[in-house]
């Protein structure tokens, strides 16, 4: 037997694995790096997060992912050179927060990389009758196994898709493992750069879970506040707050055909995006708007847009238990928002769960490597968009 693959199986049956998990979403805002202790699989996973850091991205790294982010014309040869470059980067930021954390690689069983995601294309999106769902995480596995000298699983959502999924969410599955309770309905509402939604039905039967993407989260706001201010994001919500909603233009952002679909179903910054907010003046009349009162606008849009789908799936007097998780959890007007239009439900984040909210995403990876690890495919019966799949591509360091 090949001696890395005989590595691959002695770890994979240690009774107490440390997997480190990566995240580097929409928002660009860093690599999310969770060193996470797992025991067991399944229903009995435990994990608890020994570390976590985000580490930061320069403002030139930054730069070169939106030169290949969300748009269908790039330079080619730029993708594929940042497919490493990507990679050689987390490989480096993973070493310096061992060492800061005072681990040996050697120490860390497995690595489990989400990648950057590029472009994330669904039917619903491409509207292409010839071509099926598409979704693209750059950042290669192997030059981070080669690098860190860690096992790495790597491109989770192309057996997603593989297997009729959309590629996303992912949550659902991690959701599931993690934070389920019997007797407890729960939504666990992630708002990234895009909201989404896990449904754990408090009788935990898994064919009645599902997961689902919103609308946008953070993403409108975040670019719109790095155009207009050359600021990163609206801290403390701070702009938004010292405007105005305009009920034209929010009126004219909601007229979407995404906002109705049914669930399940995924979006991105391919659709939420300025040129989308271009649109949606333009269609009301409100280019003249000041950028205080356009902020407030595109903050009262992600509310609406994530609790009309709550109500959607609740009812407008919804009494689940919301336990939020993601960036947009620290913007208070949001939140604030969220609450009045939902005032039956109870706002918590995952910290009530003994989970760092701004980890969740990166400990989600970690679970869904130690899955395909040590697990076996969760039985979601025939749940649209919820394929019963173990997920990972395998990188050994030699």
């Amino acid at each position: 037997m090949n001696a890395q693959i005989q590595k691959l199986y002695s770890k994979a049956g240690k009774p107490e694995r440390l997997i480190i998990g990566l995240m580097s979403g929409t928002s660009m805002d860093g690599l999310d790096i969770a060193l996470c202790s797992v025991k067991k699989s399944g229903a009995e996973t435990d994990i608890r997060v020994l570390k976590f850091k985000t580490g930061d991205y320069t403002a030139d790294f930054r730069a070169k992912i939106k030169a290949i982010f969300s748009k269908k014309e790039v330079d080619l040869q730029l993708v594929c050179l940042m497919n490493e470059y990507i990679a050689n980067t987390h490989a480096q930021l993973i070493n310096e927060a061992l060492k800061e954390w005072g681990y040996k690689n050697d120490d860390i069983d497995f690595i489990a990389s989400h990648g950057q995601t590029i472009f994330h294309a669904p039917k619903s999106l491409h509207q292409l009758a010839d071509y099926p769902n598409g979704t693209l995480q750059i950042g290669d596995g192997d030059h981070i196994a080669v690098k860190t000298g860690i096992i790495t699983l790597s491109d989770f959502r192309q057996k997603h898709l593989a297997a009729g999924g959309e590629g996303a969410p992912l949550a659902v599955y991690g959701d599931y493992l993690m934070f389920s309770k019997a007797g407890e309905d729960r939504v666990m509402l992630n708002i990234g750069g895009i909201a989404n939604f896990t449904y754990l039905p408090g009788n935990t039967n898994a064919s009645e879970i599902f997961s689902t993407d919103v609308g946008p989260g953070n993403t409108l706001m975040d670019q719109y506040m790095q155009q207009q201010f050359n600021q990163f994001y609206d801290k403390h919500a701070a702009v938004a707050r010292s405007g105005h909603s305009n009920p034209g233009l929010l009126a004219a952002l909601l007229d979407c055909e995404f906002l109705m679909l049914d669930f399940p179903k995924t979006t991105g910054p391919e659709l939420f995006n300025l040129e989308y907010l271009v649109k949606a003046q333009e269609k009301s009349a409100t280019t003249h708007l000041g950028q205080e009162d356009v902020m407030a606008t595109l903050c009262h849009f992600s509310a609406e847009a994530i609790s009309n789908a709550i109500k959607r799936c609740f009812g407008a007097d919804a009494t689940v238990q919301v336990f939020m998780s993601g960036g947009g959890m620290h913007n208070p007007l949001l939140v604030q928002l969220l609450q009045i239009k939902l005032p039956f439900c109870s706002f918590l984040s995952t910290e009530d769960l003994n989970v760092n909210p701004d980890a969740k995403e990166a400990v989600l990876f970690a679970v869904l490597a130690n899955e395909t690890l040590c697990g076996e495919p969760i039985d979601f019966g025939n749940r649209q968009g919820v394929p019963s799949v173990c997920m990972g591509k395998i990188s050994l360091p030699k």
